[in-house]
């Protein structure tokens, strides 16, 4: 379904399938910003077990409507509640009706899965070249945390850079407020999140993440949402300072598709244009 949460959905439930923990036809339940949820939906649609996804209101339309399409139902929580609140209410519905929540800020499925493909195939595309940066924002920090853990042992030279937005910046010690960056820092720190897994903090405001995205469609052809925007502009600061000739592997978790109706397609017109 073309986000990176794709490899955490299968890792989850095919862990589970091996554990028993899952049973056939069990009902699968997980706190999601949209990215997990729709995968989720992909995956459970595939192997047969029903989905439910709780989700905090102010998340994109487009995100609701993909899990619903996949057969998925959508529990809408109240923003002021915020991550931890979407949370709470997958845990409440998990233990009142028995069914199985895939806890993916928790699992360490989600970490162990991102080390044995994500970061592999890193290590096999830039096999015979330099590889000094890379740059990922963090939503769970499973991504950051399973490649991060190769690469310390494979590219010890590789410095890895955590992207966050500028009114949520966890891991820099400041308090969390609202940001636009869906699927970005909830607030809170995820447990499968490695405070070792990092050697640089950048922070990105949202009108640079939305003015990014729009330069990586509009300069590169690269169709890709306001997260990777983030992670884009990130790279971009890193790489004011980094050594001539520096490689920088960069992280774009989704596509923009999953944020039509959101401040990054604002400008953009329905109508008939000049020409």
């Amino acid at each position: 379904m073309s986000s990176v949460k794709d490899r955490l959905a299968l890792a989850v439930i095919e862990d589970a399938e091996r554990s028993g923990a899952l049973k056939p036809g069990q009902t699968v339940i997980e706190a999601t910003s949209g990215n997990t949820g729709i995968a989720l939906a992909m995956v459970c649609a595939a192997k047969g077990y029903p989905f439910v996804a709780t989700m905090v209101e102010t998340f994109s339309v487009e995100r609701r409507r993909l899990m619903k399409f996949l057969g998925a139902k959508v529990v809408l929580t109240p923003k002021e509640l915020k991550g931890t609140g979407m949370v709470k209410k997958a845990e409440e519905l998990a233990k009142k009706n028995g069914w199985f929540l895939t806890k993916q800020f928790a699992n360490p499925a989600n970490p162990a899965f991102h080390r044995q493909t994500t970061a592999s195939e890193i290590l096999l595309d830039f096999t015979g070249h330099r590889l000094d940066y890379f740059v990922t924002g963090w939503g769970t920090g499973g991504t950051m945390t399973g490649v991060s853990s190769m690469l310390r042992v494979a590219r010890p030279e590789c410095q890895i850079v955590s992207a966050e937005p500028a009114t949520a910046a966890l891991l820099s010690g400041a308090s969390w407020q609202p940001h636009m960056v869906q699927g970005w820092t909830p607030d809170f720190i995820p447990e499968v999140l490695d405070r070792n897994a990092y050697d640089q903090l950048v922070s990105v405001t949202d009108e640079v993440s939305l003015a990014t995205s729009k330069l990586l469609a509009q300069k590169e052809g690269i169709f890709a949402g306001i997260s990777s925007g983030a992670t884009f502009a990130a790279a971009l600061e890193v790489a004011k300072t980094a050594p001539e000739g520096s490689s920088i592997l960069v992280m774009l978790p989704d596509t923009a598709e999953r944020y039509l109706s959101t401040a990054l397609f604002k400008d953009i017109s329905e109508g008939s244009d000049e020409v």
